[in-house]
């Protein structure tokens, strides 16, 4: 298992300026991460491709892996040209993973609006969802890349949806990015959605929150918190520091004997150096103890 950082733990430090996104990776080294997972904050590899090619060099220079690239992408379209636009675009991400190094990457696959990502909606779009899925994870296979779908955004969320999905595209370098974390955002349990998917991840994200029901609501006006599906609500922590069972997570994580990478990516609104440092010395602390 290799322990590092995602650039979103980051962001506030390389948006404000305060980090360029090689200062970033050299400080992941420095304090001991094992590699990198490249998410574009406050930048577009699309539109800098040169970038991927420093992101590279210094990640080399640092000694540490480039493990994952993570873009964006909706495959729910308003017409056929816009799908297979979007399909394209998503292809030349690839083309980047390939230059960053990389041997993963995650695109997003799909998002409706809160009041619309029922199962109903979901059956009716899993097919063109799985086709452009299916049609990239082809592409890039001739490179060693896996693609992935993270659960996130609500829509392919719950653990069972990310499963259909892989299971339609049925690609053996198609898998999930699993976000311990993200599966409370849909009121799933993330020790049952860890168990439930981790033998599909081709990544790792340690994330916590702090999770509020619905009478204990901080409201929309507190910094940071969002409701969940069901309508709890949740606050991004510092990895060890919230309300998950972090360590218990590890262990199942272990004892599955997943042997790939793992990303501190941290969302709070502490100093996002200071929470990602402790974050990642409390997930390998965990990890050597369970």
């Amino acid at each position: 298992m290799k322990l590092g950082i995602s650039l979103y733990s980051l962001k506030g430090a390389i948006v404000s300026g305060e980090m360029t996104v090689t200062d970033a990776i050299e400080w992941i080294a420095e304090v001991g991460g094992e590699h990198v997972e490249i998410v574009p904050v406050g930048f577009d590899l699309l539109e800098q491709p040169e970038l991927a090619d420093r992101i590279r060099d210094k990640a080399g220079q640092a000694g540490i892996e480039v493990s994952n690239y993570c873009v964006r992408a909706n495959f729910i379209a308003a017409d056929e040209q816009e799908y297979e636009r979007t399909i394209d675009r998503v292809k030349r991400h690839v083309e980047i993973t390939r230059r960053l190094g990389a041997k993963r990457m995650r695109h997003d696959v799909a998002s409706r609006p809160l009041g619309d990502i029922s199962v109903r909606n979901f059956n009716r779009d899993l097919p063109k969802l799985a086709e452009a899925c299916r049609t990239i994870a082809d592409y890039a296979a001739p490179y060693g890349i896996t693609t992935s779908v993270e659960n996130h955004g609500y829509y392919v969320q719950a653990s069972e949806r990310v499963q259909r999905l892989i299971h339609e595209v049925n690609r053996d370098n198609y898998r999930t990015t699993l976000d311990i974390g993200n599966f409370l955002c849909v009121d799933e349990l993330p020790l049952t959605g860890v168990r439930h998917n981790i033998a599909l991840a081709s990544m790792v994200h340690l994330k916590d929150f702090y999770i509020r029901t619905p009478d204990r609501s901080p409201g929309p006006a507190c910094p940071g918190w969002f409701p969940t599906a069901g309508s709890n609500w949740l606050r991004g922590a510092i990895v060890g520091q919230g309300d998950i069972n972090l360590r218990e997570v590890l262990r199942l994580i272990k004892q599955s004997r997943y042997d790939g990478c793992m990303s501190i990516e941290f969302e709070g609104v502490e100093e996002c150096r200071s929470a990602t440092r402790q974050g990642l010395e409390y997930a390998r602390r965990v990890w050597d103890e369970v």
